[in-house]
């Protein structure tokens, strides 16, 4: 509302109490004294001067008149908070959007008071009283969605926002009455909350379940009547359902979509960085490849696209396999490195083709980092993700034999056809197919060139060309011939073998490889335009073997194949050992090899003495360890005292016999065994015990015998042949069935 007035403009208003006349009006204003009022009266800015005066000057009626033509009730101007006084505090945070629309609306009323009060030589109560009459009459211009909140209004209630606004407390005019009884219903508390999770699970796993559908099942997984609270309560009408069903829907729009659609809340919900490779300058830095089936069919049928994008210059490079497989990959990469040069880093997701055997060696012989996404992140991939959408929608739909972008794109382009006229037809027939994958490919390099690489991108401000062309870092390049060497299939399984002497064994072929030896291993790679052919890298060190050849499938006489093989190995063999044959014919020259341990052996032992030479060695405490066995075998061992024996009567007087007819004893037999004088005893004591005579040389000789310790062992090992019964066997016998041999 405009409150600063010319004389004329006032007049024209026809305000009740003033005139209608410009200079009628100028003479009323000098008459009031209007100039004396500094703060209500100023020049007027713009050609012609004049004065302007403040609607506060003007008489009560004409006031109260001008306000109700003109006053606005609207809401607050957020860029201007600080005009409002103390209702420009920071607002709660957790206010609903219906109580954030109620406290509005009544700021935006007290703030229209405000204004009107200004100036008014009016009481309190009289101002309130014309503007609460005034609002509720219609007089004021209020606009619709403020009414809507507030269709009436009383002196008490406008004193009681007026009150809060100046004390601060603006929260208090937020009311959601909706809020107060949200998430307090039978359906949100019943069995816990569980009542209200089982719907939104069904909602999720199947969002056509109709509301009869949804109490029925309700019903049930938890029967007629639901527990509220401890209280008992039927399970809500079918209405019900349908209105909590739809606030479920919206409250909790973003978790339904994950639940039900995982690809849709991903694209549009999921939060995604920005700037995330603004690191990324350079060309060449990173790269990202991915794959997806093109939105075409082709003669020999649908082809998948293999996409690499440099993140630094948007640059793109595309490949048409028929198949997705690891040598698709190897030659997206081969095309491009021979286009940019070699990358720093490529990132890639998880499919089998970029994940193979082959692809990690092929980065690796390269020197290229490679960077895996998390499974079923896409979005860490976006920049290729995005390059491949863009080739569908911009050069796929272009393409004869676009089949749409989805499903429901090839329904509505089959339904073009009448179903009379689709009927018979294959899907070339459908679609109007025409190209074969070369011809894809080379409509796709074509496309690449001229349209992407040329077409200004909106992070670059300017085209990939030209970005790739103002960097000034250095290209990487490879030998084309090395890389097609690099891009070569692996023998079967992980490409490694080892060297025999028919040769190395790829396929139940044999391939002779002049310079490799008997136990060496060796990675074997296959040449693709010659199956004769193998190509062998040293397993440890990557270093070129040589070639292989087999004979079978090389068309080569496989005698003379071997001959130069053997003469090849003679020669490498015979260079290998020379040195060593020389320093053998030394060894052999000079102190045996073990004199030379030997000698090793004492040098360090002495070294080892000096060194320990100012050690004590103290003594280790011992103790004795006891077994029953040991024990036994102790006392076994035991040396026994032999008590010399007493001579019986017959012995004692037949030496005194040949004492007294001094005759002497000679030793008989002294070079006997053991054995044999234990045999001669046993005879001996034989004799006596059947009463038949015997010499006196042989009874003394006897005597001394029994009581000697040789004597005494055999007969602790085989008996004591005295104490056997004269009835039995002979002693002789019995020691030599004892023994088990003869004397």
């Amino acid at each position: 509302m405009k409150e600063w007035l010319t004389a004329a403009e006032i007049a024209g208003q026809e305000l009740p109490g003033v005139p209608s006349t410009k200079s009628a009006m100028i003479r009323f204003a000098e008459r009031a004294g209007w100039a004396d009022s500094a703060a209500y009266v100023r020049n007027r800015a713009g050609r012609g001067g004049g004065l302007e005066y403040n609607i506060a000057l003007l008489p009560p009626l004409a006031r109260i008149a001008y306000e109700r033509r003109h006053r606005r009730i609207e809401a607050l101007a957020p860029q201007a908070p600080a005009a409002v006084g103390p209702a420009s505090r920071s607002p709660s945070t957790d206010l609903s959007d219906r109580a954030a629309i109620e406290r509005d609306a009544r700021l935006a009323i007290v703030t229209a008071y405000r204004g009107f009060s200004v100036g008014q030589r009016l009481s309190e109560t009289s101002r309130t009283k014309i503007f609460v009459d005034a609002y509720n009459a219609g007089s004021l211009a209020i606009e619709p969605w403020i009414r809507e909140i507030v269709p009436a209004l009383s002196p008490r209630t406008l004193a009681r926002w007026r009150a809060a606004r100046a004390a601060g407390r603006t929260e208090t005019l937020a009311v959601d009455r909706g809020a107060a009884r949200k998430g307090k219903g039978v359906l949100d508390v019943a069995a816990g909350g569980r009542v209200r999770t089982f719907l939104l699970a069904l909602i999720a796993q199947n969002p056509h379940l109709s509301a009869q559908h949804l109490r029925q099942l309700i019903r049930s997984e938890f029967g007629d009547t639901l527990d509220c609270n401890g209280k008992a309560v039927p399970v809500p009408p079918v209405r019900t359902i349908q209105h909590v069903v739809a606030r479920l829907k919206q409250d909790e729009h973003v978790a339904l979509t994950k639940l039900s659609n995982p690809d849709r809340y991903r694209s549009i919900m999921a939060p995604s960085g920005v700037g995330t490779y603004r690191w990324v300058v350079e060309p060449n830095t990173l790269w990202m490849i991915d794959a997806s089936p093109v939105d075409a069919l082709c003669v020999d049928g649908r082809h998948t696209i293999y996409a690499a994008i440099d993140i630094a210059t948007r640059r793109t490079v595309l490949y048409v396999s028929r198949t997705p497989r690891a040598s698709a990959v190897a030659l997206l990469i081969r095309k491009a490195i021979i286009a940019w040069g070699v990358p720093d880093k490529i990132k890639t997701d998880n499919g089998s083709d970029f994940v193979a055997r082959d692809t990690q060696r092929l980065f690796a012989s390269l020197g290229i980092e490679m960077e895996l996404s998390d499974p079923y992140q896409p979005q860490q991939k976006a920049f290729v993700e995005r390059v491949i959408k863009t080739f569908q929608h911009d050069c796929a739909t272009l393409l004869p034999g676009f089949v749409g972008h989805s499903v429901a794109d090839r329904k509505a382009i089959e339904d073009r056809k009448s179903f009379a006229e689709r009927l018979g037809e294959d899907a070339a027939e459908a679609f109007g197919v025409s190209l074969t994958g070369a011809a894809l490919q080379a409509v796709v390099d074509r496309w690449v060139e001229t349209v992407y690489a040329e077409r200004e991108h909106a992070a670059l401000k300017t085209s990939p060309r030209l970005a790739a062309a103002a960097s000034k870092r250095p290209v990487r390049t490879v030998d084309p011939r090395a890389l097609d060497l690099l891009l070569m299939p692996v023998a079967g399984g992980d490409g490694f073998r080892e060297v025999t002497k028919l040769g190395v064994r790829v396929d139940g072929f044999h391939y002779v490889v002049m310079e490799a030896l008997p136990g060496d291993r060796v990675l074997v790679r296959m040449d693709p335009v010659d199956a004769g052919r193998i190509y062998a890298f040293d397993a440890d060190d990557g270093r070129f073997v040589g070639e292989g050849l087999c004979p079978e499938l090389a068309g080569i006489d496989p005698a003379a194949l071997m001959a130069a093989k053997r003469a090849a190995q003679a020669e490498i063999i015979s260079d290998a050992t020379r040195e060593a044959r020389k320093v053998i014919r030394d060894i052999t020259k000079g102190p045996a090899l073990i004199e030379r341990v030997l000698t090793v052996a004492e040098r360090d032992k002495a070294s080892a003495a000096a060194a320990a030479s100012n050690v004590i060695t103290l003594p280790k405490r011992s103790e004795a360890h006891e077994t029953p066995a040991i024990t036994a075998a102790r006392d076994a061992m035991a040396p026994r005292p032999i008590e010399p024996p007493t001579p019986s009567a017959d012995v004692l007087a037949m030496q005194a016999k040949l004492i007294a007819e001094d005759q002497v004893v000679r030793p008989l037999r002294s070079e006997e065994t053991p054995h044999q004088r234990w045999k001669r005893a046993l005879d001996l004591i034989a004799r006596i015990a059947a009463g038949e005579p015997v010499p006196a040389d042989e009874a003394m000789w006897l005597g001394g015998y029994r009581a000697g310790p040789e004597f005494k062992g055999f007969a602790m090992t085989y008996g004591d042949p005295m104490a056997q019964p004269a009835e039995t066997k002979s002693p002789a016998a019995s020691w030599h069935d004892a023994t088990g041999q003869s004397v």
